[in-house]
């Protein structure tokens, strides 16, 4: 009898044991948010864009991004206190994609034939141009072919003006950082002759320190961005894609870039047709 009872006892350790374990993957397996609770959506964009996404000191976000993925998550069922966000920097944002980390990301996204192998887009919602910025007594770089002069350019590693600089200027002498912000600020203390990005990166920043910087030429690309999203979710494309067009018809989007990006001196530009 005691035997049996020791039987039973043993049975019911072993039955919780697997219990415990298999609990945590359970809740993992139903999350479906993109690496979070199933009641929250995790959401990736930059943290250092002033005017389009930052983290500010008290831990909040705010830009024009930031405001166009929290009207999409609300368009899917999420308030902005479900939001988790997580820092998307360019060299990461497809694999943060590919493995479920995020649900989709809103982080000055260009939608390009090689991203569009890795993830699929939604939007576009935004469309801008590669330009440059200089210190604003500098006087010796108008546009893109000044910069042969032995002049060195920053951009970000992964991002797609550090790209195009590399295919279109290989005299450029182009050093690539983890973020624009630090590339401002070695254009500040003069490690860089320019910075090169999207204009509105580029305004955002310059806003941020008046009279320390300025854009000059003319914008030299065309940029879509775009919401990057797991490769085949054809019915979450979709459903952002309603969102974004919902949002520009409303005037919610144009209220967000006069709010994000007119402080900047950027005039608000008509919202882009959304591709199906």
């Amino acid at each position: 009898m005691a035997a049996m009872s020791q039987l039973s006892l043993s049975k019911r350790v072993i039955g919780a044991v697997a219990l415990a374990i298999a609990l945590p993957f359970a809740a993992t397996a139903c999350g479906g948010s993109g690496g979070g609770d199933s009641d929250k959506i995790v959401i990736g964009t930059k943290y250092d864009q002033p005017g389009l996404a930052m983290k500010n000191p008290n831990g909040t976000m705010s830009g024009f991004d930031v405001d166009v993925a929290t009207y999409v998550a609300g368009e899917l069922g999420y308030a902005p206190d479900k939001i988790q966000w997580k820092e998307a920097p360019s060299a990461q944002r497809e694999n943060l994609i590919q493995n479920d980390q995020v649900k989709f990301i809103a982080a000055t996204y260009s939608i390009t034939d090689s991203r569009a192998e890795k993830v699929d887009f939604a939007g576009p919602y935004l469309i801008t141009g590669q330009s440059l910025l200089v210190r604003s007594d500098s006087d010796d770089i108008t546009g893109e072919a000044s910069l042969e002069n032995n002049k060195i350019l920053c951009s970000v590693a992964g991002s797609t003006p550090a790209q195009k600089i590399k295919d279109k200027y290989p005299g450029v002498q182009l050093q690539q950082y983890d973020t624009y912000s630090a590339c401002v600020e070695a254009l500040k203390n003069g490690a860089v002759d320019a910075v090169t990005t999207d204009e509105v990166i580029l305004a955002g920043y310059a806003a941020q320190s008046p009279g320390a910087f300025k854009i000059v030429g003319e914008p030299f690309s065309e940029e879509r961005y775009g919401i990057g999203l797991k490769k085949g979710d054809s019915e979450l494309r979709t459903k952002i894609n309603d969102a974004l067009k919902k949002m520009e018809d409303s005037g919610a989007w144009k209220e967000a870039f006069d709010k994000n990006l007119g402080p900047a001196g950027i005039s608000t530009p008509q919202p882009p047709p959304i591709d199906k």
